[in-house]
């Protein structure tokens, strides 16, 4: 089958799930492998309207090349394109960039793209998938040809710049039985509930809101799909439309992240690395999206419960517990790569709580630049969890301190991000240890 690439863009209603969308209108007939990231550009010919956001598509098929056009137009109706005027706003854009190494120039098809050249919108994420594709027409390669656009008119959407700051996720968790007891489920309206919850994060400084449908205490029970998605969609779909911070799904199941990112969401944040769907790196290879691989050798029988403090691991053997980890974290990169996800899109968390004694996770802490040496950013989730509980003999409201001081040495051993419960408190201890730490990168 011919390999094919597809240029996406929308500049109305919600352009980022009117892109992640796009392969399931297409399917079953052109199968998605693969996306660039996402990129916000300016708008190109008409210049009195919002910004677009731009996607390559690399897909195979057997459909012909017309077929193929014709299946393009028909998707872009289904997903709500009307017409407007030459280059002006519209909900979706698909076009044919290339057709195998075929070369198509007919009044009505032209493949490749006629308009390719010095529109950075289409060469900026084209070279993320083929930079070396050598263009049958004018007979450089994409990347050389898009080195001679303005990049300045194009950059990654919601990109966050590692290492001159330390980013903080607010953790919004649409459950029950969260063991810090702020699942938002006893609420009457928890919805509401999330949403107001996730706008004071922001507010209060957060840079990205991780919802979560499911606890992954020690002990918790699984929910299903449905009742997964039941929880987190509206929330995802509402901050989708009205905030400008990253938004988060926590989640290992592949369907649940699928739908997630079709609703919106930037990133997944997997805490079985992968491992946990042997669907989910398909879906992170075929949007394009972030992804955290964490860490995990969570077993219930090894869960000690206790009343006061919550859940920990006993027992849990590690013979060389960095060496361990960080192999098993690039374990879930290999799963990633061979998949398709692009090494930039991915992010490690080394598991705090996840399957590791209390003193195991005292020393990930400590030698968290371990884990930052292996060339990725990483996130830290020590928020209120058990160990600290432990360590201080405090419950899980009671551990604002705990936390703080695990942020501090987390980001003196180089953390970028810091997944917290307590956004406000927390963003201040970050900026101050970055004015401390950062001073150069300032």
């Amino acid at each position: 089958m011919p390999k094919i690439y597809l240029a996406t863009g929308s500049n109305l209603t919600n352009r980022l799930a009117n892109l992640r969308v796009v392969a399931g209108q297409l399917a079953p007939a052109v199968r998605v492998l693969r996306a660039s990231p996402v990129y916000e550009t300016s708008p190109w010919g008409y210049t009195d309207q919002h910004p677009f956001l731009n996607q390559v598509l690399e897909a195979e098929t057997e459909l012909d090349a017309r077929e193929l056009h014709a299946l393009t137009r028909l998707a872009e109706q289904e997903i709500g394109r009307t017409p407007t005027f030459p280059n002006g706003p519209r909900v979706i854009d698909i076009d044919i960039l290339f057709y195998g190494d075929d070369v198509f120039d007919h009044s009505d098809l032209q493949i490749p793209h006629p308009r390719m050249r010095g529109r950075w919108f289409v060469l900026r994420p084209l070279a993320d998938l083929c930079p070396e594709r050598v263009h049958p027409v004018y007979g450089r390669t994409i990347q050389q040809l898009c080195d001679e656009t303005d990049s300045t008119l194009i950059w990654r959407h919601k990109n966050l710049a590692f290492g001159q700051k330390t980013h903080v996720m607010g953790i919004v968790n649409v459950t029950p039985d969260s063991f810090s007891g702020d699942g938002l489920l006893q609420y009457d309206d928890p919805i509401a509930a999330a949403l107001i919850q996730a706008r004071e994060f922001i507010a209060a400084g957060a840079d990205m809101i991780d919802i979560g449908g499911e606890s992954t205490r020690p002990g918790s029970q699984p929910v299903g799909e449905e009742e997964e998605l039941e929880r987190i969609l509206p929330v995802v779909r509402e901050l989708a439309a009205s905030v400008n911070a990253i938004i988060s799904v926590d989640t290992y199941k592949a369907r649940v992240a699928e739908a997630a990112l079709c609703a919106g969401a930037d990133w997944v944040n997997d805490v079985w690395g992968l491992r946990g769907d042997d669907a989910m790196p398909g879906v992170l290879a075929r949007s394009g999206a972030t992804a955290v691989l964490m860490h995990n050798r969570s077993k219930p029988n090894q869960a000690v419960l206790h009343a006061r403090f919550g859940g920990r691991y006993e027992g849990v053997q590690y013979q060389d517990l960095l060496g361990e980890v960080k192999a098993e974290l690039l374990h879930s990169v290999d799963l990633a790569q061979a998949a398709g996800v692009l090494r930039d899109s991915l992010i490690l968390d080394p598991g705090i709580g996840f399957g590791k004694t209390v003193e195991q996770n005292l020393e990930l802490i400590n030698r968290l630049d371990e884990i930052r040496a292996l060339g990725f950013p990483v996130l830290l989730g020590a928020s209120r969890k058990s160990f600290i509980g432990y360590t201080l003999n405090l419950p899980p409201s009671e551990r604002l301190e705990g936390t703080a001081a695990a942020a501090t040495v987390g980001i003196l051993r180089g953390a970028d991000i810091l997944r917290v419960h307590d956004v406000a408190f927390i963003s201040r201890v970050a900026r101050m240890t970055d004015a401390i730490v950062r001073r150069a990168a300032r």
